[in-house]
């Protein structure tokens, strides 16, 4: 393969994210918001209201789309012991919800049931594991702040905190952190302009730190400075373990001594609205629930246009119609919820902070993507867009049957 040619100028053609990780798959479709949640038991909650009702009221409350009906006979999901027969005729328990990333910020739980779900992308589920991560789009949004990209151990729904669809990318095309998801090529060019080996991982760490919004796809500049694609990757890098939260072996976030947010009074046990007060750094909920300190750049933390801390919170108060399985919610603002908070807080405390430091990142000469269509990284090959086969274990079909893959 011929090496990377000399430098470019900052209006020469930036590589697409679309062509650096080639394989990318759309976000997931739920078809009912009843099958997620913020909390597990609310799940089980309301698979046993569902599965103790008769076929009427099972029906309405299932919520029948063209993809899904209680009567669709479905193949399992990759990855998860949940049974094929239709729903129905479903009489046992819940499957383990698992958790998941919804929007970009907020960790829910999922109940990993393909018969439940619209578009699962089950593609996604065979390469899920403790060695994945997921690359996560938040799609274009002019004069919006926050960043282009986050990343996620847990399998991600691939939309923006305000829903908007963006593409999620697996780090991994095969179990077991085999095969990057990377155009053939790319990390041998990139080693060879800098002077060391390069990993996917140095790269999804670069691409956390220097992608940028745009509307012809997320924009990915490539430095031709190994100094500089130094200091974005560790910069990256911190952006990374900040959203990891403490996967893959990592610390979980933590301000600094003094700045921690606590609990200053209790939170009420249905709080119903959320405020912040910028001098006394405090976020109250409800009546009489306070935490502090809480930092402005986290209450203003938005991403897709939205607020964060306060959609979370409207996530959780939000009213559901009566009688709808989504009505089956805790009946107490959970502790779990709080500590969930305090995280969240931190985490966007702690990006912001960061993230001013991104442009370091597009500064001097750059990489062009002609420069990498010269050195025939670029276009990648068409089978790399596709997904990869994994036959490391049977699928059962519908009713029971083995799938065959």
């Amino acid at each position: 393969m011929r090496t990377v040619t000399e430098t470019a100028t900052a209006t020469d053609e930036v590589p697409l994210l679309d062509d650096l990780m080639p394989w990318s798959v759309a976000p997931l479709r739920l078809g009912r918001p009843w099958v997620m949640a913020p909390d597990a038991p609310s799940l089980r909650a309301r698979w046993d209201t569902l599965t103790g009702a008769d076929e009427a009221r099972r029906a309405a409350l299932f919520g029948s789309t063209r993809a899904r009906t209680p009567h669709s006979a479905v193949a399992q999901l990759p990855g998860q012991d949940t049974r094929t027969g239709r729903i129905a005729r479903e009489d046992g328990r819940c499957p383990d919800p698992v958790r998941v990333l919804h929007g970009g910020f907020d960790e829910q739980w999922l109940i990993p049931d393909h018969r439940l779900i619209d578009v699962a992308r089950p593609e996604l589920w065979r390469v899920l594991d403790d060695r994945q991560l997921f690359v996560v789009e938040q799609g274009h949004v002019p004069q919006s702040a926050g960043p282009a990209v986050l990343v996620s151990a847990l399998l991600p729904d691939g939309r923006s905190p305000a829903g908007r669809p963006g593409r999620i990318r697996p780090l991994y095309r095969r179990p077991g952190g085999h095969e990057p998801n990377v155009s053939p090529g790319l990390l041998e060019a990139l080693a060879d302009r800098y002077g060391h080996g390069v990993s996917a991982d140095d790269l999804l760490c670069w691409i956390m730190a220097a992608a940028e919004s745009a509307p012809g796809g997320c924009a990915v500049p490539l430095t031709a400075d190994a100094g500089v694609w130094a200091s974005g990757v560790e910069l990256g890098r911190r952006m990374a373990r900040i959203q990891l939260r403490g996967a893959h072996g990592g610390e979980r976030p933590r301000l600094p001594g003094g700045r921690r947010p606590y609990v200053r009074a209790a939170l009420p046990a249905r709080p119903d609205s959320i405020a912040y007060d910028p001098d006394e750094e405090e976020l109250r909920i409800g009546d009489g629930g306070r935490i502090s300190p809480v930092p402005a750049q986290a209450w203003d933390f938005e991403a897709g246009g939205v607020r964060v801390l306060e959609l979370w919170f409207e996530r959780r108060t939000a009213t559901a119609e009566a009688g709808t399985l989504e009505a089956v919610r805790p009946a107490v603002w959970p502790q779990e919820w709080t500590s969930q908070l305090l995280e969240l807080i931190t985490v966007l405390a702690l990006l912001d902070e960061l993230l001013p430091r991104r442009a370091e990142s597009t500064h001097g000469p750059r990489i062009t993507a002609a420069e990498l269509r010269t050195a025939g990284v670029l276009p990648p090959p068409a089978a790399v867009r596709r997904p990869a086969s994994v036959l490391d274990h049977q699928e059962e079909g519908p009713e029971g049957q083995f799938a065959l893959l």
